[in-house]
């Protein structure tokens, strides 16, 4: 009996099979998540959080300078329940790191890259996305176009990383273009509330309007969630976990 010779695999196929492989490490990495820890959020979004080796875009209500602080430190919350260094590129130094440190992202973790306009900061988010190893990597920028966010998500894809568009706007009429489509997998718009009654004099812990304006493979929601604490964790109001207001998680509609 003849035996038929083995066939040895030529160079184009190890590299298929190399790029295959490459595909589908990106897609697993793509399909982890990383917990709220708040049912009501974590219920709304695709395997129940937010996904890693992505891009999320996250912005502040209509009060432009409270609320956006406030979408600063969701970000930070978001970062501090990661593992490794976080980078964080701005054009402006105007964040005050005790504020991020209270949303449990602690100087010692941050590594601050200064750019000079939003493309700069779009190229360094890019860069950071693209090495590895960092926990989250955060952009503040005004504009970011289809074609930047589509670089992000892929850089992103690559190595695991959340990657953070912090949409700041140095005007306010320059905040229509948080309504341009992008890449990014969620877009998050966070607004301040009135903070938790307290039985006697003082201010209870910080409360925000978190909504949930787009989500891949999922549906917008509307919540109504105490601030990060000192280990970036949002909650339920206790008001609202025992169904005395109006529930969290409001559904506004399907989303692509």
């Amino acid at each position: 009996m003849q035996l038929e010779p083995k066939v040895r695999p030529t160079p184009a196929i190890d590299d298929l099979r190399a790029q295959i492989r490459r595909i589908e490490g990106s897609r697993r990495r793509a399909k982890a998540v990383l917990p709220f820890g708040v049912p009501e959020v974590d219920a709304r979004l695709p395997d129940g959080g937010l996904a890693r080796g992505a891009l999320h875009e996250v912005a502040g209500g209509g009060n432009a300078a409270v609320d956006g602080a406030a979408a600063a430190l969701f970000a930070a919350g978001v970062a501090a329940r990661t593992r490794g260094k976080v980078l964080w590129c701005i054009t402006r130094p105007d964040l005050f790191a005790p504020a991020l440190a209270q949303a449990g992202l602690g100087p010692d973790r941050v590594i601050y890259v200064e750019a000079g306009d939003d493309q700069a900061v779009l190229a360094c988010l890019e860069e950071g996305l693209r090495h590895g190893g960092l926990g989250t990597a955060v952009g503040e920028v005004g504009r970011m176009s289809m074609t930047a966010s589509r670089r992000l998500q892929l850089a992103a894809e690559g190595t695991g990383t959340i990657g953070i568009a912090l949409r700041r706007w140095r005007r306010q009429t320059e905040a229509a273009d948080f309504g341009q489509p992008t890449a990014a997998v969620t877009r998050w718009r966070v607004s301040v509330m009135p903070s938790e009654p307290l039985p006697v004099p003082g201010v209870g812990r910080h409360r925000w309007l978190v909504e949930l304006i787009r989500c891949r493979a999922g549906d917008s929601a509307d919540f109504t969630l105490e601030a990060c604490d000192a280990s970036g964790r949002l909650a339920l109001p206790a008001d609202m976990a025992d169904g005395s207001h109006q529930k969290a998680g409001r559904r506004r509609g399907a989303s692509a």
